[in-house]
């Protein structure tokens, strides 16, 4: 068990979107959980990515390359609030509409700076830069934006989810979802996996735990990221 937390999110952080979701008190090793979720999630999209570039004998990620990395593993799918806000993502939202629900022109859309319209955005800015480093990845601006928009609408998920947990005394009512193709023989879920998130939980009602954190994981993630994010996250907390 680490002592530290998971770089290149901080506690801190983690606590600040927890805060803009729920009045639950978070506690230190829940923080740890959380950013070591966020993270694996990250990681996954810029690996992703980055093999999209080697295609093209391309080193620097371009907006391009996160496209490719989600429409070929589904399981990085984790930023539909973003994609309404990112011009990278506008392809999979179709129109765009304001705030009242009226179609914007797409000469406004130009000339509007929707990334800040997400709450949260660019707080993950610089560990996504350090993340990047850290995988050997360089990316044109847009990129950087994009990543840190995945990474707030991510974790702003993942806050909600586990204040879910503890508000409902588990995650009983999301059940277990096996996912494979039509020829593949269904198994049942590991325990391992499911952390036995179905069971009631134990612990007070005014503190998001590790384990809120962890079974939450279980409801926003799927597949083989999900067992990642699941394995990493005990590891830091």
């Amino acid at each position: 068990m680490t002592t530290a937390p998971p770089a290149p999110f901080k506690p801190s952080l983690v606590k600040a979107v927890f805060r803009d979701v729920t009045p639950l008190h978070v506690s230190r090793p829940a923080a740890w959980a959380a950013a070591s979720v966020t993270r694996t999630v990250l990681t996954g999209i810029i690996d992703g990515a980055r093999r999209a570039a080697a295609e093209q004998s391309r080193k620097k990620l371009v907006p391009g390359d996160l496209i490719s990395a989600t429409d070929r593993d589904v399981e990085l799918e984790v930023g539909g609030t973003w994609y309404l806000h990112s011009p990278t993502f506008r392809c999979r939202t179709g129109d765009l509409y304001d705030a009242d629900g009226v179609l914007v022109p797409l000469r406004r859309r130009r000339g509007t700076r929707t990334p800040s319209a997400v709450a949260g955005a660019h707080r993950f800015e610089a560990g996504v830069r350090k993340l990047l480093r850290s995988r050997g990845a360089t990316a044109v601006p847009a990129v950087v934006r994009d990543l840190d928009g995945i990474a707030s609408v991510f974790l702003t998920d993942l806050a909600r989810s586990a204040a879910v947990v503890v508000r409902e005394g588990g995650v009983k009512r999301f059940g277990a979802v096996v996912l494979g193709t039509p020829d593949e023989a269904a198994a049942p879920p590991s325990p391992k996996d499911v952390l036995g998130a179905l069971a009631t939980r134990t612990g007070d009602r005014r503190t998001v735990g590790r384990d809120d954190v962890l079974a939450a994981t279980t409801t926003v993630l799927f597949g083989g990221l999900r067992q990642r994010a699941l394995t990493e996250a005990r590891a830091h907390a």
